[in-house]
């Protein structure tokens, strides 16, 4: 099969203080010419923020940006009057569009947060920037793929503007899931939480799985007794 696994450790990392964040594809001062990113997928952060700290306001055009929060809280303001608080367990997108200003800070007065920040190339420019949240249920996520955004409304919560799927389980512990993939697509496979293995490969938390070229079954297994894995089905 032709995968190829990057390890957790042989990602960008930077320590702000109020910020230590760990960055899977090129960002600001990480650059990596063999890391820039993998088809639509631009950016994956893995970001731990101090509590009443964050990101102020600042904008972004021409983005689909998903944060799924792994532990804590974050805050959620923007230019177009959405706020929210998006909880562990919870998924935020926000297409930016044509363009948009907004922050994300820790409201936690002693409890970090921790969340994945991901960024998706849209496959239409300056359309008007949305804001969508949804909380998947956990029971339902529990060793089970479940597609939780992809472009089409009727298909997940969240509608991301590519054509591009995310799907995320909470794989238990010596429990399976598979899924096929063909030469059309490419996945991306990221475990946030926990330990898990592919096909014998054991995998941890922050570890990278691509998948392309390929007409296979893919075959997640758990190992610690609760993984969060996002996979990310990419057109090639």
């Amino acid at each position: 099969m032709n995968i190829t696994i990057h390890r957790a450790s042989s990602r960008g990392h930077a320590n702000h203080g109020w910020l230590d964040t760990y960055h899977t594809f090129s960002f600001a001062n990480y650059f990596n010419p063999e890391r820039m990113q993998f088809g639509a997928l631009r950016v994956l952060n893995d970001d731990k923020v101090l509590p009443e700290e964050g990101f102020g306001t600042h904008p972004h055009k021409n983005m689909e940006i998903v944060t799924v929060v792994l532990d804590g809280e974050l805050e959620h303001r923007d230019s177009m009057g959405s706020r929210g608080v998006i909880k562990a367990g919870e998924i935020q997108k926000m297409s930016a569009g044509s363009g948009i200003t907004h922050s994300e800070m820790n409201p936690s007065l002693s409890k970090p947060v921790h969340f994945l920040q991901i960024w998706i190339e849209p496959n239409i420019d300056d359309v008007k920037p949305e804001y969508m949240q949804a909380a998947p249920s956990p029971q339902e996520l529990k060793s089970r793929l479940v597609r939780i955004a992809s472009p089409k409304s009727t298909d997940s919560p969240i509608t991301l503007h590519q054509n591009a799927e995310i799907y995320q389980t909470l794989l238990e512990q010596d429990k399976t899931v598979s899924f096929d993939i063909t030469p059309a697509h490419k996945v991306w496979i990221h475990v946030a939480t926990g330990a898990v293995s592919l096909d014998g490969h054991p995998l941890i938390a922050g570890d990278g799985v691509a998948v392309a070229d390929e007409t296979a079954e893919i075959r997640l297994r758990g190992i610690d007794p609760l993984s969060n894995v996002l996979i990310f089905k990419l057109r090639t």
